[in-house]
């Protein structure tokens, strides 16, 4: 196991020229021959991430003597289009090259992490199984697998990428399930911005128990917005096949991707990109990324000019417009009355991530796609986004505090995706352990030595095992 480059800090900008010198020099010090080669990008939801330049960069350096496939891992979320393609990966990759993920049917089923060990790191709270499922396109005999990706906070694995990207964006039903409900019954508040967790240790069994044999590398990115541009920059570059790599990373995303506040917000406008976000399921990102700085009767309003849909996927759709976001004890009891969410952790996890427990108000202000009253039947409040628009002119504030002309004071998020907002006294400097893997399937576990860390918060009760064949939890 070894990092193969790693370059990163707080003020570096890395350029496009620097991008793929980087990438060949990772390419020489992993030193084997290659006749084929997959690569593992995000899809056009994780824009920012610099992935869709890097994904080009590699296929230009290497497609002149090398078959490289491209398969975005897409988890649950729509196969991406011809235009996101484009705007994603640029003109110069063959359509032909892409491949599609499907989570629910193209999926090989490795091995089970046992419901022994989900108890243990959890504290008790779920006990299931769970399968091991990846698109069988990872084993049809490639040399090297590219996992490409960012590093940034995450409200399922507290910090995003690495195993996470081939076990989930890449993986099948029973893990994007399980793992989604997993962290939503631990607590999202433990989880956000913590490198360790119960979920990246189910990820890391996962990958380390059942992957090994499979030639995966991760290529992994730190980006920063600019403040005075908007414009996005990359902070850190690390290419390797371990979790120390990744815990470079990680350790950089906490200094850049995090706006530590010392008071609690009022009031919260967020921005959602009608190119990025058309769902809830991804919108949401507003009410994860920004609850833990809101107030106690504070309001969120999002501006979702591109809104047309709750879910990417179509039953899961079906599933939030049914159920709605209703809080944890409302989900909990739902889920233990009806098998059709029990079959669908993953949903069930996101109405708990999206509802703000009744501690503040969450307000959609979505485009023509989405009606208010398709909002107000879900549970959000629903106010008109022209109205909105014309009090609240994205173009006239910036990301931070903002006071307007009357006094009123808003603190604005041009982007939620791109970070966390919480609260200065929610954060402390612990020691934590890393669990790491081998690629002969044996968890490790190192000291990294100090890093921030959530405050625990009790969580509430939450199923502690399931048995989905009879339909009993």
């Amino acid at each position: 196991m070894a990092t193969y480059f790693a370059r990163g800090g707080a003020g570096d900008d890395i350029s496009t020229a620097e991008k793929r010198e980087a990438l060949a020099q990772a390419l020489k010090v992993i030193n084997r021959p290659l006749r084929r080669v997959l690569v593992l990008p995000p899809d056009h939801t994780r824009l920012n991430s610099d992935a869709g330049e890097l994904t080009r960069l590699l296929y230009e350096m290497l497609s002149p003597m090398i078959e490289v496939d491209i398969m975005p891992a897409l988890g649950t979320h729509s196969p991406m289009a011809e235009a996101q393609l484009r705007m994603m990966f640029g003109e110069s990759i063959p359509l032909a090259r892409f491949g599609v993920h499907d989570w629910r049917n193209g999926v090989r089923h490795v091995g089970d992490v046992p419901g022994k060990l989900l108890q243990e790191w959890s504290g008790g709270l779920v006990e299931y199984d769970v399968r091991v499922e990846v698109n069988q396109q990872l084993f049809a005999g490639y040399d090297l697998i590219l996992s490409v990706g960012q590093i940034v906070p995450h409200e399922v694995v507290g910090i995003a990428n690495y195993t996470k990207n081939v076990v989930v964006g890449a993986g099948g039903s029973d893990m994007i399930n399980k793992s989604h409900f997993l962290g939503a019954a631990y607590g999202m508040e433990r989880i956000m911005g913590r490198i360790e967790n119960p979920v990246r240790r189910l990820f890391n069994y996962a990958a380390g128990s059942f992957l090994g044999e499979l030639p995966i590398v991760f290529v992994l990115t730190v980006m920063e917005k600019r403040k005075a541009t908007g414009g996005m920059v990359m902070r850190g570059l690390y290419v390797g096949d371990d979790m120390e790599t990744f815990t470079l990373g990680a350790q950089l995303s906490q200094k850049v991707n995090f706006d530590l506040l010392d008071s609690p917000l009022r009031k919260v406008l967020v921005y959602l990109d009608p190119h990025e976000f058309k769902s809830t399921w991804l919108g949401n990102k507003a009410v994860y990324r920004t609850r833990m700085a809101m107030a106690d009767g504070g309001e969120l309003i999002v501006l979702a000019p591109g809104l047309k849909e709750f879910g990417e996927d179509t039953e899961i759709d079906r599933l939030i417009r049914k159920y709605g976001y209703r809080g944890t004890p409302a989900t909990l009891a739902a889920v233990k009355a009806n098998a059709e969410l029990r079959n669908n952790l993953s949903a069930a996890a996101h109405l708990i991530h999206g509802s703000s427990e009744g501690r503040f108000r969450i307000t959609y202000c979505a485009g023509p796609q989405m009606s208010q009253e398709a909002l107000r039947s879900v549970g959000f409040e629903a106010g008109n986004l022209d109205a909105t628009l014309k009090r609240y002119d994205p173009g006239n504030l910036k990301d931070g505090p903002n006071r307007l002309p009357d006094d009123e004071e808003v603190f604005y998020i041009s982007n939620p995706a791109l970070g966390l907002w919480a609260l200065k006294s929610q954060f402390e400097t612990v020691s934590q352990p890393v669990i790491t893997w081998s690629q002969r399937g044996k968890p490790r576990t190192v000291n990294k030595g100090a890093s921030r860390r959530l405050r625990e918060r009790r969580p509430q009760k939450a199923l502690a095992s399931m048995d989905q064949s009879r339909g009993e939890v």
